[in-house]
């Protein structure tokens, strides 16, 4: 077997070269990641649209606006779930501080770190700490708050552009394939399209189910606030892995500081781990289907190159990315290998001991 060092050269050099982009441009490439799994939701929307009379420039607008509509609802409830529990929410902190200095003074008391440690003075010094630091973080925020909205409104433009124009696009695109592999290459964009549209719109079904289901939990439990912390933590788990496990940390470690009994917290750490079960052997695959299939290796890689580059929106953003890259590597044979070290297909033995409970349950009932 021959290799060829002048194409791994260029190759680990194109890949170096992608990544330092993607670094340098990540507050262009961000808006336009997400405006682009966004327009391809709204495609059949805006699709509708057009079907009913309405102009292309027009459907984009209300396409976009219905969006608008939705995320402005769900922003107006929560902000005043968090306006409601902004008493609650200063007392956590109290709490929190408190229990901070009693864990520091705990583990000095026992391993000698610092002599003479008094815990009403290290109580006194991480809330001095706190109100200096109140300053820089007011205006690191304040910062963070401008870059958001610009990039929101940037994402916005481009998602708006990606309607008006797809078929432009797609034109623009096709002239990339020969004249006879045409219908392969427009299949390609079709099925990177579907992988986009059906990752998100699964996703979002997800976390309406997941949420209902948190809240109504956190409600028979008692936790202030449900639709807050069971919506929230529904919708970190579109950040793969380690989303779920944050957002049951959060109501766990709220109901430990807010109430005195010991069974609140563990009823809720109950409640998530239940969900979470049944979520991940039950609600994904039915919900989010295949239309991702990416093996576990390639999901945490993603995951992983996602957060180092682009942190949480790379965190996001990647996985569908990678399942759209799979669809592409699939039509092109020399990138093939790299569609099945992204595919499932390819890992399908070593993965069956992986199957969820109930898809085993189910094989067991059909063999008998």
């Amino acid at each position: 077997m021959k290799i060829s060092f002048q194409n791994s050269f260029f190759t680990l050099a194109f890949v170096a070269l992608l990544i330092a982009f993607m670094v340098v441009a990540k507050q262009i490439l961000i808006p336009i990641g997400i405006a682009l799994l966004l327009a391809f939701i709204l495609y059949p929307v805006h699709k509708k649209f057009l079907k009913w009379g309405v102009g292309n420039i027009f459907a984009a607008f209300l396409s976009i606006l219905l969006l608008v509509i939705i995320i402005g609802g769900g922003i107006t409830f929560f902000s005043a779930e968090i306006i409601a529990l902004s008493d609650e929410i200063s007392n956590f902190g109290s709490k929190l501080s408190k229990l901070y200095a009693d864990v520091i003074f705990y583990i000095n008391q026992n391993v000698s770190l610092v002599d003479d440690m008094n815990k009403d003075q290290l109580l006194k010094d991480l809330k001095s700490w706190l109100k200096d630091s109140a300053g820089s973080l007011l205006g690191g925020t304040f910062n963070s708050t401008a870059n958001f909205f610009t990039g929101l409104i940037t994402m916005f433009i481009y998602m708006f552009l990606f309607l008006i124009y797809h078929k432009g696009f797609v034109k623009a695109f096709m002239k990339f394939s020969p004249a006879e592999k045409k219908d392969q290459f427009f299949k390609m964009l079709k099925g990177v399209q579907q992988v986009g549209q059906k990752y998100l719109s699964g996703m979002l079904i997800l976390i309406l189910i997941l949420g209902t289901v948190n809240s109504i939990g956190l409600w028979i439990i008692g936790i202030d606030s449900p639709f807050l912390f069971g919506f929230l933590a529904a919708s970190l788990s579109i950040i793969p892995y380690i989303g779920t496990t944050l957002g049951a940390t959060i109501p766990v470690l709220y109901a430990f500081m807010s109430h005195d009994q010991l069974w609140v917290p563990l009823a809720v750490a109950i409640l998530f781990w239940v969900v979470q079960l049944i979520e991940s052997n039950f609600l994904s695959p039915k919900v989010v289907g295949n239309s991702v299939n990416v093996n576990a290796f390639a999901a945490i890689l993603s995951l992983i190159i996602g957060a180092s580059i682009w942190g949480v929106a790379g965190m996001v953003l990647f996985l569908p990315f990678a399942a759209m890259l799979k669809v592409i590597c699939e039509e092109y044979e020399p990138l093939q290998p790299l569609a099945l070290l992204i595919g499932n297909s390819n890992f399908q033995d070593g993965e069956s001991s992986k199957k969820g409970l109930f898809q085993r349950l189910k094989e067991k009932i059909k063999s008998k």
